[in-house]
Order: C-alpha cells, then sequence, then structure tokens
C-alpha cells in the first residue's frame, strides 16, 4: 500500500506540513517585525526570540516524548494548534520587546511539544515497518521543504501586503491544522515499557554518546547551527541597514539560502548512491565553514554588495543541504529498527541544543560587538565541529553507515510496537 494512500496518516501529514509552514513563515514575519519594534537591535530581539525557542525545543520535547502516551493524543494536538493560532494572531498587535518573548515562548513551548506527539502517532496509523521507515523520512523532507519555501512564499506575499498579514495567514494555517487533526482517527496509545521518564527521554542519547557515526553527527549540528544562523538572524539587519533593502529583499536573500539547500537536495540522492555518507555529510562541513569565512570577508573588509551576499547565503545553504540531508539515512542504519523513533528524538534535540549555542552570539554578540566579530565566533565554531566531526565519526565508519549498526554495536532485540508508539 502506498504511505499516502492511508487515509489517516494522510490528514495527519498534511496537519503537520501546514504547520510546518506556519512556523516558517511567523520567523520570516517575526524578523521583520523585530526590526519595526527595535532597527538596529532587531538582531538583538531575534537571537533572544530564536534563543527562547531552542530553550522550549530543547527541553520541552523531551518531557513531551516522555508523557505523551499519558495524554488523549488527537486532543492534545488539537489544544497545541488552537494556542500556536492564538498566539501568532496576538504577536502583531504587542507594543513591548518583552511581550514577544513571552509570546514566542508560548508558541514554541506548543511547536516544541507538537512534535513528538506528532511522531507518536505515526506508528499505531503506519502499521507496515518499510512504510514507517518511509514516513520517518518524509517527515524530515517536510522539515526541509520548509526552511526551503516558506522564505520564497514570504517573499512573493511581501510583494503584495504588508508582514503583518503574515501573521493572520499563519494563524489560519494552525486553525486547518488543528481542523485536519480533529478529523483523524487517532488510537489510544499503548503503555510505554520504560520505567522513567527519563529513562524514555534519554535513551536515544545514551545512543548517540556510544556509537561514533552518531557522535559525528552531533558535531556536525554545531557547523549547521553556526553558518545558519548567520542567515536566520541577522540576515534582517544586514539587508536592511547595510544593503538598503526593503521587507521583500529580506526574504528573497532567505530564499537565496534556500535555494542553495534546493540545489543540492535535488542532487544528492544520486550523489548518495555512489559516494558515502561520511564523505558528503564532511564535504558539506566544509562548505559551510568556507560560506561563514566568506561571510566575514564581507563585513571586515567591506565588500558588502548584493552579489556577493546572495552568492554566500546560497554557499551556506548547499552546504546545510549536504549535512542535513543524509542524516536521516545513517540514523536508519546506525540503530535496531526498534529504536528508530528514539535516534530521531534524539537529533531533533541535540540539533536543537546547538541552536541554543549560536542563535545568541548571532543576536546578542552580532548587535553589542558587530557582524565580524559574531561571525568570526561563528565560523572558528564551524571549523571546530567539522575537525570534531572528522575525529568522532572514523573514515571506516562512513561505508559501514550505508549497511546498518556497526559489528561493535548491542544486538537489536526483537521489534516490539508498544516502545515504538512513543516515538519523539
Amino acid at each position: 500500500m502506498s504511505l499516502f494512500a492511508i487515509r489517516d496518516y494522510r490528514r495527519l501529514f498534511s496537519a503537520q506540513v501546514i504547520a510546518l509552514f506556519g512556523t516558517g513563515l511567523t520567523t520570516v514575519a517575526l524578523g521583520l517585525f523585530a526590526y519595526e519594534l527595535a532597527g538596529p537591535r532587531a538582531g538583538l530581539v531575534l537571537g533572544t526570540a530564536l534563543t527562547i525557542k531552542m530553550v522550549m525545543y530543547v527541553v520541552i520535547a523531551p518531557l513531551a516524548a516522555a508523557y505523551v502516551d499519558r495524554l488523549p493524543r488527537r486532543a492534545f494536538l488539537v489544544f497545541l494548534d488552537v494556542v500556536r493560532a492564538a498566539v501568532v494572531l496576538l504577536l502583531p498587535l504587542v507594543t513591548e520587546v518583552w511581550h514577544v518573548y513571552v509570546l514566542i515562548g508560548l508558541l514554541q513551548a506548543a511547536s516544541a511539544a507538537f512534535t513528538p506527539t506528532f511522531q507518536a502517532v505515526i506508528p499505531d496509523i503506519v502499521t507496515e515497518e518499510s512504510d514507517y521507515t518511509r514516513a520517518l523520512s518524509a517527515s524530515q523532507v517536510a522539515y526541509t521543504m520548509e526552511s526551503l519555501l516558506s522564505p520564497v512564499l514570504a517573499a512573493v506575499a511581501l510583494a503584495f501586503m504588508s508582514f503583518n498579514w503574515l501573521f493572520l495567514g499563519t494563524s489560519a494555517g494552525f486553525v486547518l491544522s488543528a481542523l485536519l487533526v480533529l478529523s483523524t482517527r487517532i488510537p489510544d496509545a499503548r503503555p510505554n515499557t520504560r520505567t522513567t521518564a527519563w529513562d524514555r527521554a534519554a535513551a536515544g542519547i545514551r545512543t548517540f554518546l556510544r556509537t561514533p557515526r552518531l557522535r559525528g553527527i552531533m558535531a556536525l549540528n554545531l557547523v549547521v547551527a553556526a553558518a545558519g544562523s548567520i542567515v536566520v538572524v541577522n540576515t534582517v539587519n544586514y539587508v536592511r541597514d547595510d544593503l538598503g533593502g526593503s521587507q521583500s529583499d529580506v526574504a528573497w536573500m532567505l530564499a537565496a539560502s534556500g535555494g542553495g539547500t534546493l540545489l543540492a537536495a535535488l542532487a544528492l540522492p544520486r550523489l548518495l548512491d555512489r559516494i558515502a555518507a561520511r564523505t558528503v555529510m564532511v564535504t558539506g562541513a566544509g562548505v559551510l565553514v568556507g560560506g561563514t569565512i566568506a561571510a566575514v570577508t564581507l563585513t571586515a573588509a567591506g565588500l558588502t554588495t548584493w552579489t556577493g551576499t546572495a552568492i554566500t547565503w546560497t554557499v551556506i545553504g548547499i552546504g546545510m543541504a549536504l549535512v542535513v540531508t543524509p542524516t536521516g539515512k545513517v540514523l536508519r542504519a546506525s540503530v535496531a529498527p526498534n529504536a528508530i523513533p528514539e535516534a530521531f528524538a534524539a537529533q531533533f534535540s541535540l540539533s536543537h541544543l546547538a541552536w541554543l549555542v549560536t542563535y545568541p552570539i548571532a543576536g546578542w554578540l552580532g548587535t553589542n560587538a558587530g557582524l565580524t566579530a559574531a561571525w568570526s565566533v561563528l565560523a572558528a565554531l564551524a571549523g571546530a565541529g567539522t575537525i570534531g566531526a572528522l575525529l568522532l565519526w572514523p573514515s571506516h565508519e562512513g561505508r559501514r553507515a550505508e549497511t546498518g549498526p556497526a559489528l561493535s554495536d548491542r544486538p537489536a532485540p526483537p521489534i516490539d510496537r508498544s516502545t515504538m508508539s512513543k516515538a519523539a
């Protein structure tokens, strides 16, 4: 059976995609709103708001993964969408920066709880093993496509309306997501076999710590976050103040990075058939180091141009795709089938932990010490993460990641659907 022939999965996946694009459009609108509130200090405001987002993801997501089997999941997902719809509607009405921080905290707490709850439902709706793995991959693709297309959609919309209308459209999207979830038949969760919430939340992280190639991915997460923070946090001020661009120009520059990611993502499937994932991912890390160095050069040497910036942003987008796209493949090959949800949950939390480190550097240091200083620190972190990945992920593990767990890994226990139902 085709994965999308499953009615309930199709509706639930549609709800996830709509909610993801709502979050992406909110991020673009939030950057422009921060500029309206704080002007030259918009980077600090946006950096703080995104840091709050990462705190919520790192703290709330594992807790939601641990306790989701004790909740009425359909009602909980609908509640989270309604909360997000209400918060987004309130955002353009605030007049103080601290109001933004409070609302972003609520919005991202709801988003952080939505993802593990959504993923916990998948194995109860998609019962075939092969379809379940494809469903996890589809979820990964949805996250990637959101980062690609949200800035483009925002750029097109901003050509005809102010950014405040993006908030209204986003809120409507969350309402639609809630209606789709409400129309989905979601069975009650099965009791979890792990004895404590900590066991459930930490199982995937322990797997990362004891598996060389997954430790390498942890280092690569830092590289992606260091380069990505330059684009996500600093594009608004850089385009508006240094390049003298408009609101729409901000979105199009973000889309340049997304376009680079799209180009690389289209080429990667065939490339990964011939080249080991480790080689592709480490190469991507090198591209990101080059992109961050180019960004530092733009500001340090006074080479602020539209062409130079667009090329640099595109290079960063390409590098991010080279690292992020093969990650799901490596995760699936590194753990037993019934541990796949835990591995994806751990990657979700650990990758956001890396962004938690880099967002404040881009926002706070960029505002107080200048973009050159902030981007230099981020370039150094990208370089350190690349070196860490090379040391933590030995070259002989590269091909092994294509075929399955290393011989030193623990034997795979029998597949137990009750453990998979709590996926994070």
